[in-house]
């Protein structure tokens, strides 16, 4: 039997800051790197791993208010831990990096917890499905037709995978030209029968967006995601009354009532929630039940091997993002990442979310030292 009064000793955190391989932008914004902040959550002999991609200053948030809120709580009551961060970071504001920083904690909690019980995480949440869909996630509007053709066919004739999302949006909206004919080329590699998904990153006007869909309609989209601004709940809803794609978002929620305002404003066919950004896990499950009560579906932002797992015992849950940035660092950083051969990937059978942390070949990117 396991010892019921095992309580969390202490909290890792590091920052590790890998640069991309070729430029990358979208609609709103371009990077040469991304950062990842880990966290490995220990009590006894057990570690757990969670992470959140944020700036480095969320190690230093995590040091000074997560862990003294956390530390000496039983490792079994994850929830009491959450409520614990929140109340402590009332006056650092909970929404923005604050959630972020929590998520992590939170997520290696979930994971610390599944390792001391040996159970897989999926099982230890109570498992909805054996397999979750995937989407190729990049398409970035940097990308030359030919990194843009390469990608493509890697996910949908090496990978297999039948979902596949590009960035529009091109110089926030001011090339709209240079949109349809991405979207055209698009369409021409992966063909008639994969799904094609667009992400315009809050880059256009509700009314643009809409006349950016009609002169693609040809193109068969049926994912848009931010078309508008994820903050303008009325041009949401605009668009997604006049177009056939379903519209999502939702990607920047970090409290329970952003979600709760994006279902109740009709604003999205599936809402958006990453796992990395939203709370952890704690929160997915409770925004998971909002979106379930409001008639919608869920689909993961990002992080996706740190997904996983909820998405697997989530039961109105649709897909997750096979993000290229991010499944390159995970590639990198864990042994165990998943593979999404053939559009979908199982959730681990080793204890925790079954990774483990290489952390010899993530030193060269760590921001700082010890």
């Amino acid at each position: 039997m396991r010892d019921t009064t095992l309580l969390v000793e202490a909290l890792k955190v590091s920052a590790y800051t890998v640069p991309t391989t070729a430029a990358e932008g979208d609609g709103t914004f371009a990077w040469d790197s991304t950062t990842m902040v880990l966290v490995q959550a220990e009590a006894g002999a057990w570690t757990g791993l969670g992470w959140t991609y944020a700036p480095a200053a969320c190690v230093e948030l995590i040091k000074e208010l997560l862990e003294p809120a956390v530390n000496g709580l039983s490792v079994f009551d994850v929830p009491a831990a959450s409520e614990a961060m929140a109340r402590t970071v009332r006056n650092a504001s909970r929404p923005g990096l604050a959630a972020y920083a929590i998520s992590a904690v939170d997520c290696a909690l979930w994971d610390l917890k599944a390792r001391v019980l040996d159970l897989p995480l999926h099982r230890l949440l109570g498992a909805a499905r054996s397999e979750v869909d995937v989407y190729g996630s990049g398409g970035f509007t940097t990308y030359s037709e030919e990194q843009l053709r390469d990608q493509l066919e890697h996910w949908t004739m090496v990978q297999q995978i039948p979902r596949v999302k590009i960035k529009i949006g091109q110089d926030r909206g001011t090339s709209t030209a240079r949109d349809l004919s991405r979207i055209g080329q698009a369409r021409s590699i992966v063909g008639p029968n994969v799904a094609l998904f667009v992400d315009a990153n809050g880059a256009y006007t509700a009314k643009q967006a809409v006349r950016v869909f009609q002169a693609a309609a040809d193109q068969n989209i049926v994912w848009f995601e931010e078309p508008v601004s994820s903050d303008h709940l009325d041009g949401l809803r605009e668009v997604r009354q006049l177009i056939t794609a379903d519209v999502a978002a939702g990607e920047y929620g970090t409290d329970l009532f952003y979600f709760e305002r994006m279902c109740a404003a009709d604003a999205v066919d599936c809402l958006q929630v990453d796992v990395s950004r939203c709370g952890g896990i704690t929160e997915w499950l409770r925004v998971a039940a909002v979106a379930a009560a409001h008639g919608l579906e869920i689909s993961g932002h990002c992080a996706p091997n740190l997904s996983i797992a909820a998405a697997a015992g989530t039961p109105n849950f649709r897909h997750l993002e096979w993000f290229h940035d991010h499944v390159r660092i995970e590639d990198i950083f864990f042994d165990g990442a998943a593979d999404p051969q053939g559009g979908s990937v199982r959730p681990a059978d080793n204890p925790g979310n079954g990774l483990t942390f290489r952390e010899h070949d993530a030193l060269k990117y760590r921001v700082g030292r010890p």
